[in-house]
């Protein structure tokens, strides 16, 4: 199958983040059985996704995993002007959710897997992993790279995440840190606001300390990791909040989340620890009116940053085979960062522009999948040497 053909089925199954990604699996299962390959899933808790590994080629060392996701986020409240569920070709690009991020690197992958399979000469292993759950905090690939590592496959020395990045060979990213907050106040009239604990107003002084503290990483001078990124600083945001009953009664509870994208060079220990100092210090002052007020702060997720590499395998064979020789970073975050902290040296490079992602009318052009597929002729090419 080409790889075209293949992303079309990709995204017709509906994988979004909060749905299961199954059917997807089976389909991609069934695609590489029918090469002879073996594949293993690796189910999450609750049994409705799983993550998928394969590996094709001899026992030895110097191999490649091609690294990506089936999730997509939703396309609630987006104005399509196509099926989101239906790859539509128009004006030379292909429309559909999941198309650019990173179903269409998917297709690329599960298709060099399949031909690698029918050439049978590879002198050094490729492997394929597909996640779940990345656009919530990439905390479908620990599970995923464990079971890769202890399943006996040979250890590839280069990850390769498939992300959106024109092929530009990016070589380091932020990291993650995600807290649900949960702010617990104490009722009362709002005449008497000061017997009561106001959540919102509370929960206000955390989202204001994530203010300062921006302005203050800000005005800093950057270390020389963190100069290469946009913005230079480690960031502290809150993208959503709810709670209370009415405006004359102080809120019972107030619900947030709270977001690090902390760079290379920054201990995520130490932004941990300030935060939860920061959430002790308001907490005692809201228990001094009503002991039973509180902040409660769950980590969501925690993602390694993917740090550059003195020399690394991955960048030096991305920039080989892709001719790119520029310095890139980026602020996001992938999966990239598990791949590096389980020891594969790893890159960012994939087809199509991450700024398509995300948005109503996602697309990746003919001509980006097309330049995507050269690009894995040229790896099969250097496997096989």
């Amino acid at each position: 199958m080409k790889p075209r053909d293949i992303l079309q089925s990709l995204v017709a199954f509906p994988t979004v983040s909060r749905d299961s990604n199954l059917d997807l699996i089976a389909y991609v299962e069934g695609l590489l059985a029918d090469a002879g390959i073996e594949t293993t899933r690796v189910p999450n808790a609750e049994g409705d996704k799983a993550g998928l590994f394969a590996s094709v080629g001899p026992d030895a060392p110097g191999g490649v995993v091609l690294s990506g996701h089936t999730d997509v986020v939703p396309t609630d409240g987006q104005d399509w002007a196509t099926d989101p569920w239906v790859l539509t070709e128009k004006d030379g690009r292909l429309y559909g959710r999941g198309s650019v991020d990173m179903k269409g690197f998917d297709a690329l992958a599960i298709a060099a897997m399949i031909q690698a399979a029918k050439s049978g000469d590879l002198k050094r292993p490729l492997q394929i992993a597909l996640s779940y759950d990345e656009e919530v905090g990439c905390t479908g690939a620990p599970p995923l790279i464990e079971a890769l590592l202890a399943s006996g496959l040979p250890k590839a020395e280069t990850a390769l995440v498939g992300e959106p990045s024109d092929l530009k060979v990016v070589t380091g990213h932020k990291g993650g840190l995600s807290y649900h907050v949960h702010v617990r106040g104490h009722e009362v009239h709002s005449s008497i606001m000061h017997t009561g604990v106001n959540a919102i107003m509370e929960g206000a002084k955390l989202i204001d300390w994530a203010n300062r503290t921006n302005a203050t990483s800000m005005a800093a001078t950057p270390g020389p990791l963190a100069a290469e990124f946009i913005p230079p600083w480690t960031t502290i945001h809150t993208g959503t909040i709810r709670g209370g009953t009415a405006h004359n009664i102080t809120a019972a509870d107030c619900h947030f989340d709270y977001d690090f994208r902390i760079v290379p060079g920054d201990d995520p220990a130490d932004w941990q620890a300030r935060f939860e100092a920061e959430v002790a210090r308001l907490t005692a002052g809201m228990q001094a009116v009503a002991p039973s007020s509180g902040i409660d702060a769950a980590q969501a997720f925690t993602l390694p940053p993917l740090v550059p590499e003195e020399d690394g395998a991955a960048e030096r064979l991305m920039r080989q085979l892709t001719g790119d020789n520029g310095t890139h970073v980026v602020s996001y975050g992938t999966e990239g960062g598990h791949f590096q902290a389980a020891g594969y040296s790893c890159v960012v490079c994939g087809p199509g522009d991450i700024g398509r992602a995300h948005k109503a009318d996602e697309y990746i052009t003919i001509d980006e999948l097309e330049a995507g597929w050269a690009f894995m002729e040229k790896l099969l090419t250097w496997l096989r040497t």
